[in-house]
């Protein structure tokens, strides 16, 4: 026994030796090939492999297809290195694609080099641009689960599908760190808190590029937005940030550090400013922080026109010349014009007049060119179907339920009024409880995924689902009310059809929405939302509300009158399905908030938030009457079970440590219930004091269990110095002696940091 597990140890180690020099081997071939043919290559052909169009450039405007004449211009004249998009009239086939592709290698084939070019696609929730690929929850849903392993699942799915359509990079993960819930990119991100962020980044990152980008069935990612881009001050998309950089650095930077840790390959600059500076702009963030400090290998390209950006909205730049000049030279490696050939002209100009040193240019070229070796793309570019059987496949479409069935969250069940009875009469009514739209969201089968209920007309919306559950003669169904429209004719209806209901399902939410076209002043879900749910809960019914939405919409109007609330996020194509089982029993809900649900417009605090953010009344003045200054709707981390927990014996290893000291924990949790359930267990940390405001507590790991009941589990953390610190005045990480909280569930225990 000894010697056999002697020589599996030396075959595993000479394995692990030689996969490692064949990989460094790989690395520095492909570094060998990038500079014999960058020393081939003309300044107008270096430059184009900086340039990125978007595919409508290439089609007669309104008309399907592409013209050769403009894609003739695009690749022979101009160079271009990478394209981005979909085609009119909206996301194509797998098939689509493959003509798409065919087409413009083709043309490419006809250039001096023959360097392919580059697709990029925002793939955010599966191949979300080709129609019958397999659609998961849009992120915020993704980080409720709490689950990296279903992120990373779905992003390997994602990879295979995007694969299939002939498209090498994603945009995506989206590693934005929202501060204000009425951004309309919140649902885009993995929520409020850096390391569930952290996590949910890696995972995505491993499973899009799965340690080989040259597979067959992976791609490249791009972490977005660098950075800063979800603080905006108003709340509104694209507006300016204040962010000092201390902050920047412990909360935001660290995101993306893990992201870069886990091998993603490329990045893409954030549309806002920082400070007064916009980041395409800033060459101290994108140069020294990101691609220095960070080390940072890959390839860094803009946001939509946001060079052009840079002289017509943000006013740092006199002439879009000046932009170029500005953005290449703070770091920028591929500019998303993306509707002309500027940026290829007034590159040109710069470079011949010396206003941008060739070095910058051969940095910025050798990088994509990298990129497109790794990628395999000068075998060819055109993926084979017959090898992506599994597109679309029954498994896939199990996971993206799984995904949904995992992300839905249960935040109030009063009286234990869920689950439901399948024999009872149900009204299911509101303008998001018939609609696939409602349930994905934007950059669904188009930017805004306004087609979605005609692309996914094969899959349930929750009425739907409902029905199919529970029979269609036990499901009453009327809209109720409009998303902006207000209807007493609508009210009324619901309202007769009430009265032979036992219960009622309210689904209310959002229109779909990405981007600029999502920007609200006022965070309160709609006025006719609002007046349908004041007028059913007159009936005395039991309502269960049903939130289908990007972000928080405000709902302390009528939350009091509602007996259950399920937040479903964006859940995807399966989220009707996973909602109709998760409201009948036959899924255990196990969701949990990824950011703090807020009571009012002006009440907008993170669950770790400063102390001052949240006094108690015992420490208010007694000469006059206070609101609670801390009171969200429901807190970070909520998410109710059909089965109980209970939470015993949490344990340390130490009582004291020092500075090179970890520290492990350890906790035992009990499903108390009569159902198997999964529960998410958190681990909070607090610092007593510290020379800066210290936050209330900050999420330090988490780990999702599955529980039978009565079963009982021991379930350990380990903390490391890392976790201790924060960033000081002098942009340092450090930790301080002192008095630390570990907190989880109920139970807390206290550790000296000596």
């Amino acid at each position: 026994m000894k010697k056999t597990i002697t020589l599996l140890f030396l075959f595993f180690l000479t394995y692990s030796i030689g996969w490692g020099q064949n990989s460094s081997n790989r690395n520095e071939s492909i570094d060998k090939r990038v500079s014999e043919l960058l020393a081939k290559m003309t300044i107008e052909e270096k430059i184009g492999q900086m340039t990125q169009i978007t595919l409508g450039t290439f089609e007669e405007k309104g008309k399907p297809g592409l013209s050769t004449t403009k894609l003739s211009e695009g690749l022979e004249k101009y160079h271009i290195g990478s394209v981005l998009n979909t085609p009119y009239p909206y996301a194509p086939t797998v098939k689509g694609w493959q003509d798409i592709m065919t087409a413009i290698s083709a043309v490419n084939n006809k250039t001096r080099l023959k360097i392919p070019v580059l697709y990029g696609i925002d793939a955010i929730h599966g191949a979300s641009y080709t129609q019958g690929a397999t659609l998961f929850p849009q992120q915020i849903g993704m980080a409720a689960t709490f689950n990296p392993g279903i992120v990373k699942k779905g992003a390997e799915i994602s990879a295979y599908e995007t694969k299939a359509s002939s498209i090498s990079w994603v945009f995506s993960p989206d590693l934005d760190l929202p501060r204000n819930p009425a951004w309309s990119r919140i649902w885009e991100s993995f929520g409020e808190d850096t390391y569930l962020s952290s996590k949910m980044g890696e995972a995505m990152v491993l499973g899009f590029e799965g340690g080989d980008i040259g597979s067959k069935y992976h791609v490249a990612s791009c972490m977005k937005h660098f950075i800063g881009y979800g603080s905006t001050t108003t709340g509104k998309d694209r507006t300016p940030s204040i962010i000092p950089e201390r902050v920047l650095r412990q909360f935001d930077l660290p995101i993306y550090d893990a992201a870069i840790k886990a091998g993603a390959k490329s990045v893409m600059i954030s549309s806002g400013e920082i400070n007064g500076t916009p980041v395409h702009a800033n060459k101290y963030l994108i140069t020294d922080v990101l691609k220095k400090e960070l080390g940072f290998q890959g390839v860094v390209v803009t946001d939509w026109k946001d060079i052009i950006y840079l002289h017509t909205r943000h006013k740092v730049a006199e002439t879009n010349r000046d932009a170029v000049r500005i953005a290449v030279m703070a770091g920028i490696d591929m500019s998303m014009v993306p509707e002309n050939y500027s940026f290829c002209t007034d590159l040109l100009d710069l470079v011949n007049k010396g206003e941008v040193p060739m070095s910058r240019i051969d940095d910025a070229v050798s990088r994509i060119l990298k990129m497109k070796m790794e990628l395999n793309l000068f075998e060819g570019t055109v993926a084979d179907s017959k090898q992506y059987p599994k597109f679309g496949s029954p498994e896939f479409i199990n996971e993206a339920y799984n995904a949904a069935a995992e992300s839905i969250t249960l935040l109030k069940n009063k009286s234990s009024i869920l689950p439901l009875n399948k024999n009872e009469k149900i009204l299911v009514t509101g303008p998001t409880a018939n609609s696939m739209i409602s349930l994905n969201g934007g950059w669904t089968y188009t930017w805004q995924g306004e087609k979605t209920d005609e692309i996914a007309a094969d899959k349930f919306t929750i009425l739907e689902a409902l029905q199919k559950k529970a029979g269609a003669a036990n499901i009453l169904y009327t809209k109720g009310a409009d998303l902006i429209l207000e209807s007493d004719q609508e009210i009324d209806k619901a309202i007769a059809l009430a009265k032979d209901a036992s219960k009622i399902v309210l689904c209310l939410g959002e229109k779909n929405y990405t981007e600029t076209p999502g920007d609200i002043s006022s965070l309160y879900i709609s006025a006719p939302q609002i007046k349908l749910a004041m007028a059913l809960s007159k009936l005395n019914k039991p309502i269960i509300l049903v939130l289908n939405e990007g972000r928080p919409r405000l709902i302390s109007d009528f939350e009091d009158k509602m007996d259950a609330i399920v937040q479903c996020y964006l859940p995807g194509n399966e989220g009707g399905r996973a909602l109709a089982d998760i409201l009948y029993g036959d899924v255990n809900p196990s969701g949990r908030l990824p950011y703090n649900y807020p009571r009012y417009p002006n009440s907008l605090e993170k669950y770790n938030r400063k102390y001052t953010e949240s006094l108690g009344d015992e420490e208010q003045n007694n000469d006059a009457k206070y609101q609670r200054s801390y009171q969200p709707q429901f807190e970070f981390g909520t998410g109710l079970s059909y089965t109980t927990f209970a939470y015993s014996n949490l344990q340390i290893d130490k009582t004291e440590i020092d500075v090179t000291d970890e520290i492990t924990v350890s906790v035992a949790i009990t499903n108390t219930g009569k159902l198997t359930g999964k529960e998410t267990v958190l681990l909070y940390l607090s610092d007593l004091y510290a020379s800066i405001t210290p936050e209330v507590k900050a999420l330090k790991r988490f780990e999702k269990i599955e529980l039978g009941p009565n079963e009982t589990r021991i379930v350990h953390f380990k903390l490391n110095q890392k976790d201790l610190q924060f960033v000081n005045n002098d942009l340092k990480w450090v930790s301080e002696k002192g008095t630390f909280k570990i907190q989880i569930g109920n139970l807390s225990q206290q550790f000296l940091l000596k």
